[in-house]
């Protein structure tokens, strides 16, 4: 049994099983909210807690609504077929997912050596397909990727009519409604999934070529830092920055017309927008304006994994927040612009000094191996905002028709209250709807459903009332699993760094992101609505980042997030942006206050507390 301990010298040597920790007050029974297969249960206890679990906060940093699991369920699935059916990954399998109290936990599953070593000719023979074919393979994608979000989009949740129309007696069609209404649902379903599996297509190859060359690097190098074999891939285009480019293109056009007086506005939103169209030259700007929101404004103020995540195409408040900052910027004669240039530079310069280093036949090997790395890269962004992005903005919006219309018809009390069923349950509404309907007769949910979605509502707040452990169980004597170093940062350092009694850890360590140092005041930001706060030479600092919270980077000095390793989003990111930047911390985000001056080393991955 995985039991928390503590010796003498007050440092833990196990997280928490959760099996034995209790429920936050008001959230007893919550288990009922969610799958039975994400949940930890009762009959699996020595086989779960034999396995060390840490926290995804850096993909879902908050307490998931029932519905909202189909995020974690989907994408580990899919995850999961790519490294194991598809290219047989030598070294990691899937992902384990659980719910606990709200949260996920994973537990990457890795492959026994003898196993690996037999996986690596096969991968070798289909990863390297995909490698030679990166271009057109990664064409066909986009169209494979647009043609699902046409489709979501086709989707339609109306109102049933009171009578079949009389031409379908005629043709004979012998369905009704229902029809079009449960198959619109399943398909809904369907095509989310079919997002998830094109997701990681690609995305586990990117980081493969990655770790390769991270690899490859460390045994030429001994001792060279994470950072350097980084900086190796960075100032590469990619397709995620470009709404954010929209906004700097957007803020210089509106200065260059001759508006910027219109866009400087406190809390611009719609007016805004109806006073530029009276302006002069005002119409120029909106074509723009148009032109940028299809499609680059299917942007997601979070990261795309919850159902109330407000979308820039959505909400012109949040586009034009961000623009009014640019103009104020450009107003003051500061560069908006990311510092490509500088960039490649840095990039050519480190990459040239290590390369100096090798032998003829090394340094050949080094330049193939970059090339693949820089090739891929793009994709491990660009990715996000074509799925998390731009699909699961559709997928939401849709979610939220079907609740509306069944809230409509009494099943639960707010527009939006289907996100407390689970999918299954969901469908088990409709149907019900769908069979009221059918007979003349009432349905039964609206006499079930609004006091349990009530219940849930509840317990789902009180669930937030408390931050999550950052891992479960013991750890493992280290932390080897590629994948999830690279991609959440769970190193052994960290781990022990997180098992540290807090009131005596001081200071805090976490992994070298970005490189450079900064001072300031803290922001804590634990969510998208929290942005607007952020004021100019202030410190990020949040359990995690969203790659679209670029805009809110002029401000800043520097980011600082509880979890995420060297390919997460925040470092990539915050070092396309000539940010510094540690990530993987544990606790920061609960650890400073807001206002309390911090210092930031990015480069030796440190938080010095300075009062």
């Amino acid at each position: 049994m995985a039991t928390q301990s503590r010796p003498s010298s007050g440092q833990r040597t196990s997280f928490p099983s959760p099996y034995e920790q209790p429920a936050p007050e008001g959230a007893e029974g919550w288990q009922s909210l969610y799958p039975y297969n994400m949940l930890f249960q009762p009959e699996r206890r020595a086989v779960d807690e034999a396995k060390f679990w840490f926290c995804d906060s850096q993909h879902w940093p908050t307490v998931l609504k029932p519905f909202e699991t189909i995020g974690p369920e989907l994408s580990t699935k899919c995850l999961g077929q790519f490294n194991t059916r598809h290219f047989l990954v030598p070294p990691a399998n899937g992902v384990e997912c659980r719910i606990h109290q709200g949260y996920v936990y994973h537990h990457p599953l890795t492959v026994e050596r003898d196993e690996a070593a037999a996986r690596v000719p096969e991968f070798r023979r289909r990863a390297g397909y995909y490698f030679a074919h990166w271009d057109a393979l990664l064409d066909n994608w986009k169209r494979k990727v647009l043609t699902t979000i046409r489709e979501l989009e086709a989707l339609r949740f109306t109102e049933l009519p009171d009578v079949q129309p009389y031409e379908e007696i005629e043709r004979g069609v012998g369905l009704d409604a229902t029809e079009t209404l449960l198959g619109g649902y399943d398909q809904l379903l369907a095509l989310c999934h079919r997002a998830w599996q094109y997701h990681f297509e690609f995305l586990n190859l990117g980081y493969a070529a990655y770790l390769d060359l991270f690899q490859a690097c460390g045994q030429w190098f001994p001792g060279i830092p994470d950072q350097a074999v980084a900086t190796m891939v960075q100032g590469v285009d990619m397709e995620l920055f470009r709404p954010d480019d929209e906004l700097k293109r957007l803020a210089k056009l509106a200065v260059e017309l001759g508006l910027e007086h219109l866009l400087t506005v406190p809390g611009p939103g719609q007016d805004t927008l109806d006073a530029v169209a009276l302006a002069p030259r005002g119409r120029d700007w909106l074509d723009a304006w148009e032109a940028a929101r299809d499609p680059w404004f299917n942007f997601t103020s979070g990261n795309g994994f919850y159902a109330d995540d407000r979308y820039w195409r959505d909400d012109p408040a949040l586009p034009l927040g961000y623009i009014r900052d640019y103009v104020l910027r450009l107003r003051r004669g500061e560069n908006v612009d990311r510092r490509v240039t500088e960039l490649v530079a840095e990039r050519d310069r480190i990459t040239g000094e290590y390369a100096a280093l090798l032998d003829p036949a090394q340094r050949t090997d080094l330049e193939a191996k970059l090339r693949l790395a820089r090739k891929v890269y793009p994709y491990v962004e660009n990715h996000n905002f074509y799925i998390e992005h731009w699909s699961m903005g559709v997928f939401w919006r849709k979610t939220r028709q079907l609740s509306a219309l069944l809230h409509r018809a009494g099943f639960w009390p707010g527009e939006s209250d289907m996100l407390y069923l689970t999918r299954d349950e969901a469908r088990g509404a409709l149907f019900d709807f769908a069979s009221g309907w059918a007979r003349g007769s009432a349905p039964v949910g609206p006499d079930h459903w609004p006091p349990e979605v009530e219940r849930r509502r509840r317990i789902v707040r009180a669930l937030a009332t408390r931050r999550p452990e950052p891992a479960l169980n013991r750890p493992p004597a280290a932390v080897t699993e590629p994948f999830s170093i690279m991609l959440w940062g769970i190193t052994s350092e960290q781990v022990r760094s997180w098992l540290a009694d807090c009131a005596t850890t001081g200071d805090l360590r976490g992994l070298a992101a970005s490189p450079g140092r900064a001072d300031g005041p803290a922001r804590i930001v634990h969510s998208p609505a929290e942005l607007d706060l952020v004021r100019d030479g202030e410190i990020l600092v949040a359990p995690v980042t969203a790659p679209s919270w670029a805009p809110v980077f002029g401000r800043i000095r520097a980011t600082v997030t509880d979890i995420g390793g060297v390919m997460s989003h925040a470092a990539i990111v915050c070092r396309e942006y000539s940010l510094p930047a540690v990530t993987g911390t544990g606790s920061a985000s609960t650890r400073i206050r807001t206002g309390q001056r911090i210092l930031v080393d990015g480069t030796a991955g440190t938080v010095t507390l300075l009062d």
